[in-house]
């Protein structure tokens, strides 16, 4: 009996023969995604490659005569860098935690079916999708909170989405109820259901929610331009603006000839691109696993 599992074992599996028409549509897949891929690498080289390039930054280069950092020093030779860098890193941490907060307690109400109010909730919240107050509606709506110039209007006024709580609230319905009431019958409450076990379920679609609104968190440049006048609050995104404004203007003008020698503003505007990126790039490996896992929610349903 072992002999006869041991020749079925080694015996060589069948090949499934593709017909012409799936080796042709292979054939052209890697064709297509080489191209795509290519179309998105080559760019960021050259971003990247140029911002060491020196004051020969702004034309394409595979790789630069001389690798220089001086657009790098010209960038952090603003001693208020690391403080936009400390409002920036603040404002992202802090807003993802509590857009997270936010949206999940939403959803893991609205997500109980016998919820009061729910439809009318959902409407409500529907309607927001769609409609939006206008940028001076909501200017004087900041202005009469008492949120301009204060960090808390990169927080409060992003806390909730509509239809990050969507998303949330569909993951959280697929978890089976009975979870829910082995807990409840040993005496555990709605906040400790929640945090205890839903929360811990939930973390591809935490993850996902929180890299796309870090993300945008990170590169919010408009909320300082509108709301935000004092320099002490502004962050990377809007301090590196100004590095760049002063740049061209000093090109412009003649000024800091010595600096301008082993640079340009096109060179110290490719190292913004570098520095700004760089943190997000850092942090997606970590969070890849759950990303890929979170951007399948609803594609597969068993």
């Amino acid at each position: 009996m072992t002999d006869a599992k041991k020749t079925n074992h080694e015996r060589p599996r069948a090949r499934v023969k593709e017909s012409k028409g799936n080796r042709v549509f292979d054939v052209v897949n890697v064709i297509l995604m080489t191209l795509f891929a290519l179309i998105i690498i080559i760019p960021m080289w050259n971003v990247v490659i140029s911002s060491f390039a020196g004051k020969n930054a702004g034309t394409f280069v595979f790789w630069p005569k001389e690798v220089s950092i001086a657009n790098y020093i010209r960038v952090f030779s603003d001693n208020s860098i690391w403080q936009s860098m400390f409002i920036s890193v603040a404002k992202t941490v802090v807003g993802v935690v509590f857009h997270l907060f936010l949206c999940s307690i939403v959803a893991y109400a609205l997500s109980k079916r016998d919820l009061k109010g729910r439809k009318l909730y959902s409407a409500m919240g529907i309607v927001t999708m769609f409609f939006s107050g206008g940028m001076i509606p909501t200017y004087l709506l900041i202005k009469s909170l008492g949120l301009l110039n204060s960090f808390w209007v990169y927080i409060l006024p992003a806390m909730f989405s509509y239809y990050d709580m969507v998303i949330l609230m569909n993951f959280f319905r697929d978890i089976p109820d009975s979870l829910e009431e082995s807990a409840k019958i040993d005496g555990a409450s709605d906040w400790r259901v929640f945090f205890s076990i839903i929360v811990p379920l939930s973390k591809p679609a935490l993850a996902t929610i929180g890299l796309f609104h870090g993300v945008w968190q990170w590169n919010d440049f408009m909320t300082t331009k509108l709301y935000v006048t004092n320099e002490a609050l502004y962050p990377l995104q809007m301090r590196l603006y100004d590095i760049i404004v002063q740049a061209q203007a000093a090109a412009s003008n003649g000024l800091n000839a010595q600096v301008s020698i082993a640079t340009t503003s096109k060179g110290v505007q490719l190292a913004t691109i570098v520095v700004t990126m760089l943190p997000i790039l850092i942090l997606y490996p970590f969070l890849q696993k759950y990303f890929v896992t979170g951007t399948m929610l609803g594609a597969v349903k068993e």
